[in-house]
């Protein structure tokens, strides 16, 4: 029999419910006895399921169906129910439709034709320009002439690695990072290489001895662990790119929420950014800004990979950026960002949450009773969607047992129920939430 008809029809059973989140699936002897195959055609049905995010493998412990979706879907897909979402973070301000709307109609105005047409991948000298005042950091302010645009930011970010790294290359990351991450380096033929982390980032004598010649790293405002290297870390850091002669993608997606410390490295650092963060999901435009040396091969890769923005979201993105109202929604941001954290310290006060104090999201190390996917599982039957560390986990298997709470997106009095709803959960005994 072959293994992925195996696949198949477990993956029925999961989809019709026979099987259900948290479930563990039988160890793998057992299960190859029962259906007189062999362990290694149960292994590797079983590594099928993981492959396609509906189930999930942790060392020492078995197999377990994932709760929630697939962990690339974690990052990409809408909400698919009503639930209290504290998985995405989709923050827009109530506010925000009225301040945007006035560059709009001056587009359409005076400037809609034009915006229908083409643009290349370096967009307009005033669209850099203005990407460059909005990127800027306290002690770094990017040249313009080095902005390359793309439609997204995941975009940005399969550029600058596209770029920085060969087919059948690596490309060392945290060992728990952003799902999409993962994606891009499946379609590019990239391997990762996951680098261990502790609470000041990941480990600067992990990266020396990884040898590899590329990063993509988070060290502001990490996701999903919502940190930032302190001073010290990111100048070890920066000694051991320097000394490997490697090349840094540094996601800065977050970065606008804090005054936040300039690039690691800088003169080997490509940063990549967005604007949906910073704005809502749906208004995209991703910004790359790479040394000097790797500009022309970073427009290249935007333009072989398809990677580039419309003229509509170039103009519509430089008007706001010059006309002060991104900053406004900015600064808004930032103190809504920093309202969520508090309330999370309080409703989760006595846990092992860690954060910036001005994320959108946190992460929970959770009690030792509970294993996360349980957990996960116990939670959405309360009505809760929260992500799972194994959706941001390189290699599965070997997650954290943690889950990461997306703060932006729920109503303020929601998020308060939840969180003491999760409060109780995490105090509770996980037999109590044993499915029948």
């Amino acid at each position: 029999m072959d293994y992925r008809d195996i696949a198949d029809r477990l993956a029925r059973d999961i989809a019709g419910g026979a099987l259900k989140p948290g479930d563990r699936l039988p160890p793998q002897r057992r299960f190859a006895r029962t259906h007189r195959i062999a362990v290694s055609t149960a292994a590797r049905a079983y590594g099928e399921l993981v492959r396609r995010g509906l189930a999930v493998g942790e060392v020492g412990r078995g197999t377990f169906v994932r709760a929630g979706t697939p962990p690339v879907e974690t990052a990409l897909a809408e909400p698919a129910d009503a639930r209290v979402d504290l998985e995405f973070n989709t923050c827009v301000l109530p506010e925000q439709a009225e301040l945007l709307a006035p560059a709009l109609h001056d587009l359409v105005d005076r400037g809609f034709a034009e915006a229908m047409t083409p643009i290349g991948v370096r967009g307009t000298t005033r669209a850099r320009e203005a990407v460059a005042r909005a990127t800027a950091r306290e002690g770094w302010a990017p040249d313009p002439r080095r902005v390359v645009l793309t439609g997204n930011g995941r975009q940005a970010i399969a550029a600058a690695v596209a770029a920085l790294v060969p087919v059948g290359g690596r490309l060392g990351v945290e060992a728990v990072t952003y799902p999409a991450v993962k994606a891009i380096a499946t379609r590019l033929g990239v391997t990762l290489v996951p680098l261990p982390v502790d609470e000041a980032g990941v480990l600067p004598e992990a990266v020396r001895a990884s040898g590899v010649r590329a990063l993509y790293l988070q060290p502001v405002l990490h996701n999903p662990l919502g940190t930032t290297a302190p001073e010290h870390r990111r100048a070890e850091l920066a000694r051991a790119v320097r000394d490997l002669d490697a090349q840094v993608v540094e996601d800065a997606v977050y970065a606008f929420l804090g005054p936040g410390p300039p690039p690691l490295a800088p003169e080997r650092t490509t940063v990549v950014d967005s604007l949906s963060k910073r704005l809502a999901p749906g208004l995209t435009l991703g910004f790359v800004v790479p040394p000097a040396h790797l500009v022309d091969r970073v427009a290249a890769a935007a333009r072989s990979g398809s990677w580039t923005a419309g003229r509509f979201a170039v103009t519509a993105a430089t008007a706001w950026i010059s006309d002060g109202t991104v900053q406004s929604i900015v600064d808004r941001k930032r103190i809504f960002a920093a309202q969520r954290q508090q309330v999370a310290r309080h409703h989760l006060a006595g846990f092992d949450v860690r954060s910036d104090p001005g994320a959108f999201h946190c992460w929970w190390r959770l009690p030792e009773q509970w294993r996360a996917e349980t957990f996960v599982a116990a939670a959405g039957r309360r009505g809760i969607a929260v992500t799972p560390a194994a959706a941001f986990a390189v290699v599965p298997g070997h997650a954290p047992n943690a889950v990461r709470l997306a703060l932006a997106s729920t109503p303020a009095e929601v998020l308060t129920q939840a969180l003491d709803t999760l409060a109780a959960l995490a105090l509770g005994d996980p037999e109590d939430e044993a499915v029948d």
